[in-house]
């Protein structure tokens, strides 16, 4: 019974999440046949969904072994792990918060 917009950001932040621990190849593949479930399930055309499993994939800012360039600047930038979290982890909200009003828009489903 939500609305399909709010499925959406819930959706990309799941994968955000996930994105984060796996790499963004697996979260891609995991997703998107769910994505595209969600969208016949909701009625919808699949578009706007598998948009949201691509951009919330590539949000593997939060840790060093999200992304292998992450791995590859740590040891001679001298980062921690918990410098990933403090820079990545608000630009992967920013992210979250812009796409949860702009997708929306774009694709005219409403709230």
């Amino acid at each position: 019974d939500a609305p399909p917009a709010l499925v959406m950001a819930v959706l990309f932040i799941i994968i955000a999440l996930t994105t984060n621990i796996l790499t963004n190849n697996a979260a891609a593949v995991i997703f998107t046949p769910i994505a595209i479930g969600l969208a016949a399930r909701l009625d919808l055309p699949a578009e706007p969904f598998v948009v949201t499993v691509i951009l919330a994939a590539n949000a593997s800012f939060a840790t060093p072994v999200a992304y292998q360039t992450n791995l590859l600047v740590m040891g001679p930038g001298h980062y921690r792990y918990r410098d990933f979290l403090v820079a990545g982890g608000p630009l992967v909200l920013l992210l979250w918060c812009a796409f949860s009003i702009v997708a929306p828009w774009y694709y005219g489903i409403g709230w």
